[in-house]
């Protein structure tokens, strides 16, 4: 999945535009729905907790796209209840 190589290039470089943070998950459910994006939202809870725990640099890049990725699941959800 190529939303997953651009997750842990921004993690590795330490900084990603917040643009290509929407554009990422936008484009991880139009390949897959939102299970996609579900999916994407555990490993980088799982991800960010390893990052923390070893004190990488940065880790709180990962926690970043973790939010992002949990605010864009609850934005999708009030959609669908709005509709």
């Amino acid at each position: 999945m190529r939303a997953l190589d651009t997750i842990a290039q921004s993690i590795r470089l330490g900084h990603a535009h917040p643009t290509n943070i929407l554009n990422t998950l936008i484009e991880v459910e139009n390949e897959g729905g939102l299970g996609a994006v579900r999916r994407i939202e555990r490993q980088l809870s799982l991800g960010t907790s390893a990052l923390r725990d070893r004190q990488h640099p940065h880790s709180d890049m990962a926690q970043t796209w973790l939010g992002a990725a949990r605010a864009y699941l609850i934005t999708q959800a009030e959609r669908k209840q709005a509709v």
